[in-house]
């Protein structure tokens, strides 16, 4: 039998005839492991998490027209959109907006793309369904209040043309907006629809964006588009951004804080365990001692032990952690989080230095032991 194999046939018998003091310890790396594998997967998937959640807030980021620009050209916009990453993007809203009357009621109407604005607004509630058919439109709460519409009924809209030329034009209710905003108070329709009773002008007032970025993203293709763009003014909804950035670093400084307590406490646990294992083998330490055994082969036997459950216990950690890291995506977020391969050989390295660091001072006092002092029975 080689050294390298008595070696590690010691360390392992030493392991299972004191089994349940080692179960303590290694089940303490487990959970450190655990809470460190997890809470670092949700440290690293918290901005992805959390910049989904705060899209249900809105658009983060709009295109306007640069100063002295009346309106922004379907080209510019098209050329402003394509240097957002396509994989970020939630929705794109582009908005044109005319007054129209109702009854001789003044009224602001909104041409957009319904789908895409229905995915940069999921906060709106519309009583009713959107609108599916030309012809259908969805109306603020406001203005259903002011002529008493309900979902389904038909008004008649009229107004004056890109050509100076008045129209009237039959629309039906296909839904009612509320947003507690100024939403409330517009008449949205499909851009077609819009562009029908207009006329063309091929130009928007507005774009709206929904982007899955962190604010520090969002002022790059700021900056991009400004750059490559000129007659485009780009804008990020401050109190959306703010908000978020404000909220994930909250948040990850929670996790870190959390995760190096945890890491603290197992440190003290495991010490704990190997100070009591120490204290268990003082005479059997004694007798290595007296018969030749140098300080090295005790410090060696020990730590290896040590090691291994740090090994043992970082491998389920990795296993644990993402369960744990799952749980609370789908609890909290409402997600599946992703798991992060380069998380696992991180976890078994700090779950080892943490067990070794741990080990430190229990190995100190076994090579302290006096063998003539221990053989006595002293």
């Amino acid at each position: 039998m080689t050294k390298r194999s008595m070696y590690f046939k010691m360390i392992a018998s030493s392991l299972i005839r004191r089994r349940s003091r080692m179960f303590v310890a290694l089940l303490a790396v487990a959970v450190g492991a655990t809470i460190l594998s997890g809470l670092v997967t949700i440290y690293y998937d918290i901005p992805r998490q959390m910049g989904q959640e705060f899209r249900s807030y809105g658009a983060n980021f709009i295109l306007v027209p640069a100063s002295g620009e009346e309106a922004l050209s379907e080209t510019s916009a098209e050329a402003a959109v394509s240097l957002i990453p396509s994989d970020e993007v939630v929705g794109i809203a582009p908005y044109r907006y005319e007054t129209v009357k109702i009854n001789e009621q003044p009224f602001m109407a909104a041409g957009t793309e319904l789908e895409e604005a229905r995915k940069a607004s999921p906060y709106w509630f519309v009583s009713g369904d959107w609108p599916e058919t030309d012809g259908s439109v969805l109306i603020g709460q406001e203005v259903a209040d002011t002529i008493r519409l309900l979902p389904g009924n038909t008004f008649t809209m009229t107004g004056t043309d890109g050509n100076g030329e008045s129209f009237s034009r039959e629309f039906r209710v296909s839904g009612v907006v509320q947003t507690g905003g100024t939403e409330e108070a517009f008449i949205f329709m499909s851009m077609a629809d819009f562009v029908a009773a207009m006329g063309e002008s091929g130009a928007y007032d507005v774009v709206e964006c929904s982007i899955s970025a962190p604010q520090t993203e969002l002022e790059d293709i700021a900056a991009s588009v400004t750059e490559r763009v000129p007659d485009v003014a780009p804008r990020l909804v401050t109190r959306v951004t703010r908000s978020e950035g404000t909220v994930l670093t909250k948040l990850q400084a929670l996790v870190f804080l959390v995760t190096a307590v945890v890491l603290l406490l197992t440190m003290i646990c495991v010490a704990t365990t190997m100070m009591a294992v120490v204290a268990e083998r003082r005479k059997e330490i004694g007798l290595k001692k007296a018969l030749g055994a140098p300080n090295r082969n005790i410090i060696l036997e020990f730590m290896g032990e040590g090691l291994l459950l740090g090994c043992l216990g970082g491998v389920l950690g990795v296993i644990l952690g993402f369960g744990f890291a799952q749980l609370i995506g789908v609890n909290v977020f409402s997600r599946s989080v992703h798991f992060q391969a380069a998380l696992a050989p991180v976890t078994l390295i700090a779950s080892v230095l943490i067990t070794g660091l741990a080990c430190m001072i229990p190995v100190r006092s076994a090579t302290d032991v006096d063998p003539a002092i221990v053989l006595r029975g002293e």
